[in-house]
């Protein structure tokens, strides 16, 4: 039987991204997962990261960079056995930076209850 896609996944998967325990992240993805993140150098998708370690050394680059990053206001929606959608506001100090805080969210692509691609998306404000 597969694993099913909940409320309490989603909540622990962000809990993790929150608590910056990339280990705990990454033991919620598949090892060939896919994660296309919110910017980027290539069009159209910005940056596409592909693999856990991969995957893990841009969350660990950017948890330095940030050291209070975390994401509130957190509301998930399943939308079937396969697929899902978070949205967030995303707050946090760069260091040497301003403070930030951005509306976004997660297009959540599931297998057998693991993550195998994980599509971000930001709204910035300029």
């Amino acid at each position: 039987m597969a694993a099913v896609i909940t409320i309490a996944l989603l909540d622990e998967i962000q809990d993790g991204f929150n608590r910056h325990d990339v280990d705990g992240i990454l033991s919620h993805f598949v090892e060939d997962c896919v994660w296309v993140m919110a910017s980027g150098p290539t069009p159209p998708e910005g940056r596409v990261c592909h693999g856990k370690a991969e995957i893990g050394q841009v969350l660990s680059e950017r948890y330095k960079q940030i050291p209070d990053m975390r994401w509130e206001d957190i509301r998930h929606w399943i939308v079937d056995d396969s697929k899902a959608i978070s949205e967030w506001v995303v707050k946090g100090t760069p260091e040497g930076g301003e403070p930030f805080a951005y509306l976004g969210c997660d297009l959540w692509e599931f297998e057998g209850g693991k993550v195998t691609k994980k599509d971000t998306y930001w709204k910035i404000i300029r």
